[in-house]
């Protein structure tokens, strides 16, 4: 809320971001646009992505701003929310969904979130239930690495994949055969060349990419799989 009780706009709140990118061909069926939030205090022991875990307000935008980067990308078949915990920025989460429909109007697109929560917490909360209801299908659950069985869109299999609509159970009743997928992406910023990945790597896909990587002379520095 504003000062005078002024309610602020939906694409006025604030959301920390990790990063966006097109296409996603590695989380999700189809091509699909990727969305990361900034920020998890869960913590999980092996996680691969502990580069999204500190809250770091240098990285606050305008969900309006991430709205925009949707509406100039060509037709996608899904979005995919993953972070970092979206569920720790709930206002912006839910604001950010919101926008998402209005985007996307009578098309026919999924939107998937993970989550490291499990269903039945967020269920139980009045706020996440509403969240949940804007979404077509939810990986949630903490990720435990000895239980990583190598399903597609699972880190582990505690993890549950739930559709939430018709068109959630259409593209995720089942998770499909068709094994992980990885993209490695390259992206050149102010602080030099960085490396990233998206997807959900198998067991020993981080040191083998780290193996290619050292082939071609690419010397990689703070790594988010290894800290």
């Amino acid at each position: 809320m504003g000062g005078g009780g002024a309610e602020i706009r939906d694409g006025d709140v604030p959301i920390r971001l990790a990063k966006v990118h097109h296409p996603v061909t590695a989380l999700g069926p189809g091509t699909r646009a990727g969305i990361w939030f900034q920020g998890c205090t869960l913590a999980c022991p092996g996680c691969l992505s502990t580069d999204t875990w500190p809250a770091d307000d240098g990285k606050v935008v305008p969900v309006s701003e991430v709205l925009d980067w949707l509406g100039g990308l060509p037709p996608v078949d899904g979005v995919t929310i993953s972070g970092g915990e979206p569920f720790q920025q709930p206002r912006a989460l839910a604001a950010l969904l919101r926008g998402i429909h209005v985007w996307r109007g009578s098309r026919e697109f999924d939107i998937l979130l993970y989550s490291g929560y499990v269903s039945s917490r967020l269920s139980r909360d009045p706020e996440s239930r509403n969240i949940l209801d804007l979404c077509d299908a939810v990986v949630a659950g903490p990720y435990v690495e000895r239980l990583d069985d190598g399903s597609p869109l699972r880190g582990s299999a505690n993890q549950t994949l739930v559709p939430m609509t018709a068109l959630g159970r259409k593209r995720y009743a089942h998770e499909g055969h068709d094994g992980r997928r990885m993209q490695v992406c390259v992206e050149d910023g102010a602080e030099g060349r960085r490396v990233y990945y998206i997807g959900i790597p198998r067991r020993g896909d981080m040191d083998r990419l780290s193996a290619v990587l050292d082939g071609a002379g690419v010397r990689a520095g703070e790594a988010s799989w290894r800290l």
